[in-house]
């Protein structure tokens, strides 16, 4: 019989003691319904035989390195719980941050655009934040908009989801459409591979990571020049970041029209976030 307590320590197999016993914990709560105060009570030691040979089912894909959002099936974020499977990327704590940012300066807007929306978080956040705001989302992949579109069901809000390319949107065919855009785009540089942790490259879509090395600013600068045709006058771009080329960022946006440019850092101490502004005299 595995318990919480044998399953951790399985674990410690590849991950520290106190990551492992968290994973575990995340397992238990998620996959059987268990908390910590039933773990406390026993309740983990009387799972019937399918549950158990399903948790070791699930310890054999941890201990193979999956990370525990794909095992179960569940990310959190913030107040919100999304299904995830290996189709999109696994929403980090930093992006709550970034609709936190949002959700603080919507003020009267009306619309919003989310591109590549992946899971759907950024979108269904802000919907379920603001509930008369009218949400459109963006993603390439046909598998991350089924997850997406599942995710905001299951949130019960209403999010207009569309097949798009945010490298090959017509900028100048759709004036003044939104009043904010938000993305977290692809933003890590192939070199930078090398530092990340194995459970994040060879799980994670890579498609939704990585850029080339020749061109970190890829999707700032096509969604940046699309913002700029289609923010209303006064209305605000957002973006998640990669910290190492944050100045060069700031300089490709106040190139192409807009100002009132405002940085912020993550929890972590990392500058991760930028928001820029169209005001109506850049506006063409």
């Amino acid at each position: 019989m595995m318990t919480y307590h044998n399953f951790w320590q399985q674990l410690t197999k590849i991950y520290e003691t106190g990551e492992a016993k968290a994973i575990a914990r995340y397992v238990f709560e998620h996959g059987f319904g268990l908390t910590l105060a039933d773990i406390l009570c026993g309740k983990d030691a009387l799972l019937d035989t399918a549950s158990q040979a399903r948790l070791d089912n699930l310890c054999q894909r941890l201990l193979a390195g999956e990370p525990v959002q794909y095992v179960t099936g569940i990310a959190e974020f913030g107040p919100l719980r999304l299904h995830v499977e290996p189709g999109v990327l696994i929403p980090r704590p930093e992006t709550y941050e970034l609709c936190q940012w949002v959700d603080s300066e919507k003020a009267e807007s009306d619309s919003l655009l989310d591109i590549g929306t992946g899971s759907g978080c950024i979108a269904i956040a802000l919907k379920s934040a603001s509930p008369s705001l009218s949400v459109s989302a963006w993603d390439i992949s046909d598998e991350a908009l089924r997850i997406a579109a599942q995710n905001a069901k299951a949130a019960n809000v209403s999010v207009n989801f569309e097949k798009r390319d945010a490298l090959n949107a017509d900028g100048a065919a759709f004036n003044d459409l939104w009043d904010i855009i938000v993305s977290n785009p692809p933003y890590i540089c192939r070199s930078e591979a090398i530092g990340m942790e194995p459970h994040v490259i060879g799980y994670e879509p890579h498609m939704a990571l990585f850029v080339p090395d020749d061109d970190p600013l890829l999707f700032y600068r096509a969604i940046a020049r699309y913002a700029f045709h289609a923010l209303k006058p006064g209305g605000r771009l957002y973006f998640e970041i990669n910290p190492n080329y944050h100045p060069h960022l700031l300089s490709l946006l106040t190139a192409i029209g807009f100002s009132d440019i405002d940085s912020r850092h993550d929890q972590f101490g990392k500058m991760r976030f930028v928001r820029a502004v169209l005001h109506t005299d850049n506006h063409q």
